[in-house]
């Protein structure tokens, strides 16, 4: 009997290749798309210089990937996002990764539970002269309120002008309503992933459809029998991926 458990691509310096793919491939199999999964993403240069102050800062987020016809919908997930030198990662972006595609948007909830709006408005009511960004960094991050406010001012002020100070008082529902929604429902298109390079797992692999689901045999060959992550099956975080490769294997060696 031949098992083979080479894994998928993920981590390359660690010896990571598409052998397991090669192998299926000559016994005729067919093998799904692959590609990262659970990978951190990243942003054009343009965007980055804009978020470059919120390099380090963590916050809980609800992230959702944009629908798709030809696929289902994917779940939302609620986790730690970290802003990054490159763009988006932390728990929940690891997670919508495996359902992002190149070209799509994600968008995050950056104070979950929180209607965002509905606090600035009644803080506005309770002393309309508080700042704006203090009213805000009460919800989230400061410097991650600071880059909310600036990026959705109607104009930025004059280069050198220093730090304006905007009171809530002097903000209509409109403003408000924008600050709201940038931080409940900001949309963002990244440009890519770190790649296998960073990628916890590969999405994609040899197709279950060939194998015997109680044994990992292939149904097309005898005693050939493929496990872990080189099968077209990618977990969540949480060690699911371990303990598939290590079901799958037992399950495998108890056939053999």
């Amino acid at each position: 009997s031949l098992v083979v458990a080479t894994g998928g691509k993920s981590i390359p310096k660690m010896g990571a290749t598409g052998w397991g793919y090669d192998i299926a491939r000559q016994f005729g199999l067919r093998v799904t798309e692959t590609r990262p999964a659970l990978v951190p993403l990243t942003f054009e240069t343009g965007l980055l210089e804009q978020l470059t102050p919120l390099a380090g800062v963590a916050v809980d987020v609800e992230v959702a990937a944009e629908p798709a016809r030809d696929r289902a919908p994917a779940p939302k997930f609620r986790e730690a996002m970290l802003f990054t030198h490159r763009g988006l990662s932390g728990p929940a972006i690891l997670q919508i990764s495996s359902y992002w595609r190149e070209g799509e948007a994600i968008t995050l909830d950056m104070a979950p539970g929180v209607a965002v709006v509905d606090r600035l408005k009644a803080a506005r009511d309770a002393n309309g002269k508080q700042a704006v960004a203090t009213a805000l960094g009460q919800i989230v991050p400061r410097r991650l309120a600071d880059t909310v406010i600036e990026r959705t001012a109607p104009s930025r002020p004059p280069e050198g002008a220093g730090l304006v100070v905007t009171k809530l008082a002097e903000l209509g529902n409109a403003r408000l309503t924008a600050l709201g929604a940038a931080v409940n429902a900001w949309t963002v298109k990244p440009v890519g992933s770190e790649g296998y390079r960073t990628a916890e797992v590969t999405l994609g692999g040899v197709a279950t459809d060939q194998l015997d689901q109680q044994t990992m045999q292939t149904n097309a060959v005898p005693s050939l029998y493929f496990i872990g992550e080189v099968v077209d099956i990618t977990g969540w975080l949480g060690g699911y991926n371990f303990q598939w490769a290590w079901s799958s294997g037992w399950a495998a060696g108890q056939a053999c």
